[in-house]
């Protein structure tokens, strides 16, 4: 959920919260209160390689990832099952990933006292016939979506029917999160539809086991993504219209329920402030993003930090390679300190003895000089081949800190080709042999985690159309064309574009190195020698 913006390539402050406002802890159906969230979104929304995607994740892995979650100050987990594909009837794949999700609330809850919650879609339901010709594990969301009009008793009758014989695997955790947007929506819909759908999403959790929380998350506004579906014109939903869905919410009072935003949402009363989490997107990573482990800055400090009456959420696309800021963004929240001696002790509480030496790989990667990353890489790489002791947060590095250590390795080389490729373009020199490594290095890492959504760094889509390619410039301009980016994708309609643009993303990255390939045996030669 929530790749339009990277997409749109906007800057939204969508999540920013700039106040802290703690009242006494909310109180649940049963009066019992929860201390406030110190939370990771699991996303599922891409398939690639273990252990990169969630998707892929064993129960063992669960384990050893909530265990470094709980060392480090987190207390809650929601996970994006990403039922909205799994077609009916289902496929072992799906009910196998059911099962096991069903287990891992069962595991959290138990071995971690861990809050659980299941992240969901509003209205979006399988094509079956073109989900079930994919396992789960490999299955592209925007394939094999459809949307629902919850406008249409009879077929938001059949979606919730659905839910529910799916919802009985799940049905022991804590709550619900049903996003108003991104992806989810109907041309025409108004608010009162998107709150008749979440009434009858409380009917149906009553009836599988009472005490599951309804969560509204607030996000672009309902009716301002069915807006955009219709007229191709987007903008975020205004305060009116916010309000006016949460007053309809209130009048519902689907209890137990609560609320997830940021400070742009205008959770104007006492009462609604209470009820709320404070979602602070993309402090950790941006969705959806060509894995590279960020780190520096405060950004993933302050998200951490900036807490609303129950707590805060961060979220990661790729866990297992945004350490630093995982570890950043619960110092924030647990309103511990953040220094170099901090993360040095993090590090060394992955690898025992190679605190320094990890920081410093994250430091390189994070700036521009190309001849350190490939110092920092050659020296890690002789790391990786010996004997690693692992520390408290093994669960971390899922099973291998050799991997880590080789995806730091991966990483920098990549990192080096770019930056020398982008001065190779703004100077005009060494452009062949600049982009040929830099592909070169990117396909590496490439089949390593196997990512294929959305990739474009700082600058990258910039330098890659001075190369005058027309093999790299049809790829962006299905994804590169601002705020009306699916412009140039097929359908009659605005949705039936956009929703072709999402498709069309979703394979985004290996057509794009495949046509960096190309155009590096295009770039004449003279251009190589200048």
């Amino acid at each position: 959920m929530k790749g339009f913006f990277a997409l749109l390539r906007v800057s939204v402050p969508v999540w920013i919260v700039g106040l802290i406002f703690i009242p006494s802890p909310p109180l649940t159906g049963q009066d019992k209160p929860i201390p406030p969230l110190v939370g990771m979104y699991v996303h599922q929304h891409w398939p690639y390689n273990h252990p990169y995607a969630a998707r892929t994740w064993t129960l063992e892995d669960w384990k050893g990832y909530a265990d470094g979650l709980k060392k480090l100050g987190y207390n809650s987990v929601l996970i994006w099952p990403v039922l909205e594909t799994m077609p009916e009837p289902l496929t072992p794949s799906d009910r196998a990933s059911l099962e096991k999700t069903g287990k891992v609330i069962d595991l959290l809850h138990q071995q971690f006292q861990m809050r659980v919650y299941i992240a969901l879609c509003p209205n979006i339901v399988a094509d079956n016939t073109v989900a079930r010709q994919a396992t789960f594990e490999k299955r592209h969301f925007f394939y094999s979506d459809l949307r629902v009009n919850p406008g249409d008793p009879a077929a938001l009758k059949k979606m919730i029917d659905w839910r529910e014989k799916l919802f009985k695997y799940l049905a022991k955790a804590d709550g619900v999160a049903i996003i108003d947007s991104d992806p989810g929506g109907y041309v025409g819909s108004t608010n009162a539809e998107f709150v008749n759908l979440l009434h009858e999403h409380r009917q149906m959790f009553d009836r599988l086991r009472p005490g599951i929380e309804l969560i509204y998350w607030m996000h672009v506004g309902w009716e301002a993504y069915c807006r955009w579906y219709e007229t191709g014109k987007f903008a975020m939903g205004t305060d009116a219209e916010h309000e006016d869905a949460l007053a309809k919410l209130e009048k519902i009072n689907p209890e137990p329920w609560g609320l997830a935003g940021g400070q742009r949402h205008p959770f104007k009363t006492p009462k609604l402030a209470s009820r709320v989490i404070a979602f602070n997107y993309g402090r950790i990573e941006g969705e959806p993003s060509f894995p590279l482990t960020n780190f520096g800055g405060n950004n993933a400090y302050e998200g951490g930090r900036n807490a609303m009456a129950r707590g805060v959420m961060g979220n990661a696309q790729t866990h297992c390679v945004q350490l630093p800021n995982t570890f950043a963004f619960a110092r924030g929240a647990t309103g511990k300190s953040l220094t170099d001696a901090d993360y040095t002790e993090f590090a060394n509480g992955l690898i025992t003895g190679y605190g320094a030496e990890i920081v410093q790989a994250w430091k390189v990667l994070a700036g521009k000089d190309s001849a350190a990353m490939r110092k920092v890489a050659a020296a890690l790489e002789g790391l990786a081949k010996g004997q690693l002791k692992i520390g408290q947060y093994r669960g971390l590095l899922f099973g291998s800190p050799s991997r880590f250590l080789s995806d730091l390795v991966m990483m920098l080389r990549m990192k080096a080709g770019y930056e020398e490729f982008l001065v190779a373009v703004e100077t005009g020199r060494n452009v062949r042999q600049s982009l040929n490594q830099f592909v070169s290095f990117s396909e590496v890492w490439q089949k390593q985690h196997g990512y294929e959504n959305h990739w474009g760094f700082p600058k990258m889509h910039e330098a890659l159309r001075k190369l005058n390619s027309p093999a790299i410039n049809r790829v962006l301009d299905f994804q590169d064309t601002g705020g009306v980016w699916f412009e140039k994708n097929e359908g009659a309609t605005p949705f039936e574009r956009i929703r072709n643009g999402y498709k069309n993303v979703e394979t985004f990255t290996p057509s794009l190195l495949a046509a960096m390939k190309q155009t590096v045996q295009m770039i004449p030669e003279r251009a190589a020698r200048r």
